[in-house]
């Protein structure tokens, strides 16, 4: 199947103003374009791409005074079926981890390790390793939080998410993942787009989508606590520890987004 993804976002500036973006599909699934992802812009900005230490693809600019419209759309192919669940894949011993997969076990901004280590345990010290333990982290976090777009809070943790009982799917993802390291699972953030292809479509603006991956015999899986049930089309971005790592963009100076429009869906043949 192939899916038409993109945005079109405003900023609008007092002065000029450096920023970091992390907008730009993640190198993993570029392989998988059928027409360019190329970031436009509409005003004269000088703009370039690095690689930070997670490997994603981010663009440094300087946006100018006044407005500035970032935009890209184009065409992925995918696979269009549903995300696998690996229910016999192993949990690692600590001591057998890779040396670059050990960040992904510690406490960071929005993932409080030493806050929610004991509850963890508490709750799932008695569920076997592995995906059960991961599954059981899901359905927990899936029927706790509230999801409530008109209560997203950027400042909201882990540990505030779980006590709250509400949020969005970046809070259903960092309160997973915080869970999942406390039981000695490695969890990465995920960022991208995830349209409501083959699902009945949400009543929510369009949006990006967060979630997470955790370690598991020797591979990266997909998890979603939000959803909480295998979902095609995802189009990842950018990983990291957590949302610190991969903002759509940090801004050094005043900046206001006056414009978000989010678009994910199937390309659907007239043949």
């Amino acid at each position: 199947m192939q899916i038409k993804a993109g945005y079109t976002l405003t900023y609008t500036c007092v002065t000029p103003t450096p920023m970091l973006l992390c907008l730009n599909i993640h190198p993993s699934r570029r392989g998988d374009l059928l027409t360019p992802q190329e970031l436009s812009f509409s005003q004269g900005v000088k703009a370039w791409d690095y690689t930070d230490s997670f490997g994603n693809t981010c663009t440094r600019v300087t946006a100018p005074a006044g407005k500035t419209t970032i935009s890209t759309e184009f065409v992925v192919y995918d696979s269009g079926v549903p995300e696998y669940v690996p229910l016999d894949a192993v949990q690692h011993e600590v001591r057998d981890l890779p040396d670059d997969v050990l960040v992904f076990l510690l406490g960071s901004r929005y993932c409080e390790t030493d806050k929610l280590g004991d509850i963890a345990w508490q709750m799932f010290g008695s569920v076997a390793p592995g995906w059960p333990r991961v599954q059981a982290i899901l359905d927990f976090v899936h029927t706790h939080i509230r999801f409530d777009y008109q209560l997203a809070d950027r400042t909201r943790s882990a540990y505030d998410g779980y006590l709250q009982q509400v949020g969005v799917c970046r809070d259903f993802a960092h309160l997973a993942l915080t869970l999942c390291r406390c039981m000695n699972i490695p969890a990465r953030y995920c960022t991208g787009y995830l349209g409501d292809i083959k699902v009945t479509p949400s009543p929510s603006p369009m949006d990006f989508s967060g979630w997470f991956e955790v370690y598991l015999g020797g591979h990266w899986y997909t998890a979603d606590a939000r959803h909480n049930t295998p979902r095609v089309g995802r189009i990842l971005m950018a990983i990291g520890r957590d949302a610190t790592d991969v903002p759509i963009s940090t801004q050094f100076g005043p900046a206001l987004l006056t414009e978000f429009v989010v678009v994910t869906e199937e390309v659907i043949s007239l043949a």
